[in-house]
Formats: C-alpha cells, sequence, structure tokens
C-alpha cells in the first residue's frame, strides 16, 4: 500500500496533521473514502459496535450519515506516542425527528508503518441540544474552515457538556 504520511512515530505536529485530517474526512461524509485511512484488517470499536476491514466500515459510515443529519465534526489532539495517537472530539448532528444532539467522544488510535489507522477505539455519549445551543456553523458539504474556533476556543466542556457563558 502506498504510505499515507504523516508517518509514525509521530511528534506533537504531525499528529494533529493526522488528526485534522481524519476530521476532514470524516466531515466530507464519503464513506468509502474515509475508509481508505484504515488498514485492510483495521479492527474498531465504537461505543458498543466491533467492526473489522474496511467493508465492514465503509458500511457502518454509510448507515450512520444516512441517519445523522447536517452532520459536523470537530476533533482536537489530545497526546500522542510512538504510532498512538489520543483523540478528543464532539459533533452536532439532528436526527429524522428534527432533534439537534452534541456527541461527545474520546478515540485511541494505532496506525502501521505505512500510516494507516489499523485501531480505533471510540466512546462516545450523546446530549441532546436545542438548535440554538449548536456552535458548529460551516458549509455542511465542506470541512471545518480554517477560521472556525477548534473546541478548545468554543469553550466545549467535554466533562459535563456545558459551553460556558452560553
Amino acid at each position: 500500500m502506498t504510505p499515507r504520511p504523516p508517518l509514525p512515530p509521530f511528534t506533537a505536529d504531525t499528529a494533529a496533521q493526522k488528526v485534522r485530517m481524519a476530521e476532514d474526512a470524516w466531515n466530507g461524509r464519503d464513506p468509502a473514502r474515509v475508509a481508505l485511512a484504515y488498514t485492510p484488517d483495521s479492527r474498531w470499536r465504537n461505543r458498543s459496535t466491533f467492526l473489522t476491514g474496511r467493508a465492514e466500515i465503509e458500511a457502518f459510515l454509510a448507515a450512520k450519515w444516512a441517519r445523522e443529519h447536517e452532520y459536523r465534526l470537530i476533533k482536537e489532539l489530545w497526546a500522542a506516542a510512538d504510532d498512538r495517537i489520543a483523540v478528543r472530539f464532539a459533533y452536532e448532528y439532528h436526527d429524522d425527528a428534527g432533534q439537534w444532539w452534541r456527541a461527545y467522544g474520546n478515540e485511541n488510535w494505532r496506525f502501521d508503518a505505512q500510516g494507516y489507522m489499523a485501531e480505533r477505539h471510540a466512546s462516545i455519549n450523546d446530549v441532546a441540544i436545542a438548535e440554538h445551543q449548536r456552535r458548529f456553523h460551516w458549509d455542511r458539504a465542506g470541512v471545518r474552515p480554517l477560521d472556525h474556533p477548534d473546541l478548545s476556543a468554543l469553550g466545549i466542556d467535554m466533562l459535563s457538556g456545558e459551553t460556558p457563558g452560553r
């Protein structure tokens, strides 16, 4: 397989780059494109769902984005060492009934030497929000603009789910 830089071992800068690349791909909501970032035998735990391989990942993402409308995601580097990256993230979406949600979570990633993700462990919780509580505003067809605040700048508290002063 063709290498997918940046490659491990990760520095803080290369890990942050890898995180932003993942965020951009997920915000594009193209399951086939996203699945190509993983090894052919990649293993996932996403909440209580366990997946193995690109085909399962692609099917999972297609179903996810079919039910999570207006999906917008922000990922933020938490820590990195060697071939591993830890990420905190939040995303907003609404369901078929029009209820808005903000999902909070953490991911632990392990990469192979070619820069493909071999393991993804995701813990996620959903909190119902009103539409006026949304914080992720950009064109839904694209990635988060570089000038849009990240999680820290938005002040989103991953421990309480609150946005101070809002």
